[in-house]
């Protein structure tokens, strides 16, 4: 491969995975915000550099890992419960409950174990991109990954000024769960090849569903009560 070659499989490559990893930026902000400022950083560090290593990893055996039924189905489940979890952890600090803090290594976790899902389907653009060159791979995947880090830090801050944001932010992450769960190889030797309305509709389902469980949690705004009601005189 020629210099010039190198050089435009190269851009095509973390052009390719700058594409795909809007969602997993998002899934990093959305883990990462519930650590305290100083460590939010090295949260998204952690877990960015060992899920880079697993797509590397993926890449190279992604043919096999396509056909393993019901892997796509776990992984979707799994990442329902993510986001149903971060719900869960924004609900706590809404009402002012008492939760376990959460560690910089359980954010890491979480980001390798949601990137690494989210990251089967992104791997096979990013390995026909590669043209089956390791080196390539490697390196454009290594250059990108700021790239990424520094999207994930920008979510961070949204997400942190706007919290109203988290609801649609997880019904997201629910959405792209359906869709890895309905291109599972297990139901189309099953059902057969889902049209294009099953494709929409389960991602969909499943994105209401997390819609309505944040939305349903959320504290009810008091209502002011009216000078001399009867309320108002028992109170006082």
């Amino acid at each position: 491969m020629s210099d010039v070659g190198f050089a435009m499989a190269l851009l095509e490559i973390v052009w390719v995975n700058l594409l795909l990893s809007g969602d997993n930026a998002l899934v990093i902000g959305l883990a990462s915000r519930s650590l305290p400022v100083p460590l939010q950083k090295w949260g998204v560090i952690l877990g960015v550099v060992p899920a880079v290593f697993l797509r590397i990893v993926f890449t190279g055996v992604v043919s096999y890992l396509i056909t393993i039924p019901f892997l796509k189905i776990a992984g979707g489940g799994l990442l329902v419960s993510i986001a149903y979890g971060l719900l869960r952890g924004e609900q706590c600090a809404i009402d002012g409950k008492r939760m376990k803090p959460t560690t910089m290594w359980a954010a890491a976790w979480t980001i390798i174990v949601a990137d690494t899902v989210m990251s089967l389907d992104n791997v096979i653009a990013i390995a026909a991109a590669a043209r089956g060159n390791m080196a390539l791979l490697v390196i454009g995947l290594v250059i990108s990954m700021p790239m990424v880090i520094c999207g994930a830090g920008i979510l961070i801050r949204l997400l942190n000024r706007f919290p109203v944001l988290i609801v649609p932010s997880a019904s997201l992450l629910g959405y792209i769960a359906g869709e890895l769960i309905v291109s599972d190889v297990w139901l189309a030797d099953w059902i057969g090849s889902p049209d294009a309305l099953v494709g929409v509709v389960v991602p969909a389902v499943i994105a209401l569903l997390l819609a309505g469980a944040g939305l349903a949690t959320r504290p009810a705004v008091p209502q002011e009560l009216p000078p001399g009601s009867l309320s108002q005189r028992d109170a006082a």
